[in-house]
């Protein structure tokens, strides 16, 4: 099933930039931003909530000044790839907090990860008794990134 595609005009499309450029811009400054008065940009802004396609606001967080510098991305193959069994693996990511992506893939291995620690030995810790203890986890392969050339939100 396709998702259906959102219909935004140009003033939808105009606050999803600038709050996306910074979230805790006032709905005074928002409307003066985009050409319109308060009370359309609130109903908009209402709107696109309700909608879901502003799923929530949150604060973007430095993982590097937090000393969390280390990032691994790591694929996965699973040993069992019934719905059960995806459903199990999926539950059990969520509660690994070093795990900061977790994407299905269509390819040669099942899942990908992006897991994100201290440094080196914290990964392999995190990689012995954490992500090889994941349900159905047959085999790994884990790439280390040196730099980040592009990351963040939309």
């Amino acid at each position: 099933m396709q998702t259906p595609t959102p219909d935004l005009d140009r003033f939808d499309s105009a606050i999803l930039t600038e709050l996306a450029t910074d979230g805790r811009l006032p709905v005074t400054e928002l409307a003066r931003r985009i050409g319109l008065s308060k009370s359309p940009t609130q109903a908009r802004l209402k709107r696109l909530e309700e909608d879901g396609i502003i799923t929530g606001y949150r604060a973007l967080l430095d993982p590097i000044k937090m000393g969390l510098s280390h990032v691994a991305f790591v694929e996965v193959r699973l040993s069992d790839t019934r719905e059960a069994a995806l459903q199990a693996f999926n539950r059990a990511v969520l509660n690994v907090p070093e795990i900061e992506q977790c994407h299905m893939i269509a390819g040669g291995f099942d899942y990908l990860l992006k897991v994100r620690t201290a440094d080196i030995l914290t990964y392999r810790h995190v990689m012995a008794e954490r992500l090889s203890t994941l349900p159905h986890v047959a085999s790994t392969s884990t790439y280390v990134a040196m730099e980040a050339v592009k990351e963040g939100p939309l």
